[in-house]
């Protein structure tokens, strides 16, 4: 059970917006989003920060960008975070070869 009960999706129209871009990414807004929106400006700041982040504004595609996030929350050891990363991985098409080698990405 969590410490702070995630709100409903529709408790702030402004965050449900910029939220659409976690449903194109994952599928879904994750909970930590809708926990946030007690604090509307945290979730607010919180969801512009990663639409920054993973913007394809440089040669780092979309895929590489969460096959990286993956690697990065597994050293860390956060399922939370690895299972996210891998299913928006999956979603910008990450190729189950890619998925097998990722430890091996520099070859």
């Amino acid at each position: 059970m969590a410490l702070v009960t995630p709100l409903d999706p529709n408790h702030d129209p402004e965050t449900k917006e910029l939220a659409a871009f976690f449903n194109e990414t994952l599928g879904f807004c994750p909970n930590s989003v809708l926990t946030m929106q007690h604090r509307p400006a945290i979730s607010k700041a919180f969801i512009n920060l990663n639409k920054a982040v993973m913007a394809n504004e440089g040669r780092v595609t979309s895929a590489l960008k969460r096959m990286i996030a993956w690697v990065s929350s597994n050293a860390t050891g956060c399922r939370y975070c690895q299972a996210h990363a891998i299913r928006a991985a999956e979603r910008y098409g990450v190729e189950q070869e890619q998925l097998d080698n990722i430890w091996e990405y520099r070859t």
